[in-house]
């Protein structure tokens, strides 16, 4: 049976997801053409993926000319809402790609979505464009492509949705020990290889309040419905519950990989070679604790702002970005995060219904703060 050809856009084409997503294109090439490609400061390796992929447009913060490879420069938010794009991949990191995944659901695109932060800024804003145009928002980071793939061919709403937590680099010590801890410490994750800002971010497990926030919108369920439970081997990738007590679970390696094929060839799966594959008895046990909430200021924290709304979520992600960019140059101590964002949230004044513009502008404002208050504005300008 002969496929159409999905016209693509990757937002973050290099970093950590967006390199695994043209690693899936690349296995595919007769599914896929790369329209757009947008990044940040990366331009080494942008400067290739421009010259592999021959995208017609590309966006970057580097310094590339303005017409590179035969591909031309333009606006991210143009790029995506181009007549023939199909699906953008919006796999930016912190509050980035805000603007652009608005716009690509404004022009009635489908979005597979890894960048937790924009849901978390303003999930009601992104569903409520989403349905109006009629696009999709497909979920390409593991805890909620577990759940919606446990959902999938269900009458029934979930009861209950169970998300699961390796409890990040720290897992077993307390948080009063952690006062002296280092970046490439907590650099170290247990299970997983990802991106240094959601490493952290597994660390705190800000990372887990932010996918409780998200998986409210996605899966338009109450935060009372959302539990998470630490589960050390990362294979449970999230559980879903139902009336009738029956419980769904998606388990796989720990890898991108799956989880972003599925998001761009969806509803279809094919077999790949380059995707890592795991047995029952690979596996070997399975286990799930109750989370230790003491241990972890930071999902208090989070889940507190989340639940508030307005404006507050979007303060949220945007200080702790900075809190995380503070720890990493060594700035802040490992302890301090929950505080530097606090402190930034108790300054904000609160908008109840923001606009698109709002959410990004307050998003921009608590980076700011939480950077100054610290005297490291540097990376900013």
């Amino acid at each position: 049976m002969g496929h159409s050809v999905k016209n693509i856009v990757i937002l973050g084409s290099t970093g950590s997801v967006g390199t695994q997503a043209l690693d899936i294109i690349r296995a595919f090439p007769d599914r896929f053409e790369v329209v757009g490609l947008c990044n940040g400061r990366n331009s080494q390796l942008f400067k290739r993926q421009l010259e592999e992929f021959k995208p017609q447009y590309f966006n970057t913060l580097s310094d590339i000319e303005k017409d590179y490879a035969g591909s031309k420069f333009a606006a991210a938010e143009e790029i995506v809402s181009l007549l023939d794009v199909d699906l953008v991949m919006a796999s930016t990191v912190g509050c980035a790609g805000m603007g652009a995944v608005i716009a690509a659901l404004r022009a009635g695109k489908d979005v597979a979505l890894a960048n937790k932060e924009v849901v978390v800024m303003a999930g009601d804003l992104l569903f409520k464009e989403a349905v109006s145009s009629g696009s999709r928002i497909l979920p390409a980071d593991s805890e909620p492509s577990a759940i919606w793939q446990c959902l999938e061919g269900e009458d029934s709403p979930a009861s209950r949705l169970i998300i699961t937590a390796s409890g990040g680099a720290f897992r077993d010590r307390t948080w009063k020990s952690l006062t002296d801890v280092t970046p490439e410490e907590a650099l170290k994750h247990p299970t997983w290889v990802m991106g240094s800002k959601i490493t952290i971010d597994s660390a705190t497990l800000m990372n887990k309040a932010f996918e409780v926030i998200e998986s409210r919108w996605m899966f338009d369920i109450p935060f009372e419905q959302i539990d998470v439970t630490i589960h050390r081997q990362s294979i449970v990738h999230s559980m879903v519950e139902f009336a009738d007590g029956t419980l769904k679970a998606q388990l796989g390696p720990t890898s991108m990989l799956q989880v972003i094929q599925h998001a761009l060839m969806y509803p279809d799966r094919q077999p790949n070679d380059a995707l890592p594959v795991m047995d029952a008895v690979s596996m070997g046990s399975l286990t799930f604790e109750e989370m230790d909430r003491s241990l972890y200021p930071c999902f208090e924290l989070a889940l507190d702002y989340g639940k508030q709304g307005g404006t507050y979520p979007a303060a949220l992600a945007g200080a702790d970005e900075a809190a995380v960019e503070l720890f990493s140059k060594g700035k802040l101590g490992f302890t301090e995060i929950p505080d530097a964002v606090e402190k930034t949230l108790s300054d904000h004044v609160v908008i109840s219904n923001p606009s698109v513009e709002e959410t990004i502008e307050t998003a921009a404002w608590a980076m700011k703060t939480t950077l100054n208050r610290h005297n490291e504005n540097t990376f900013l300008s």
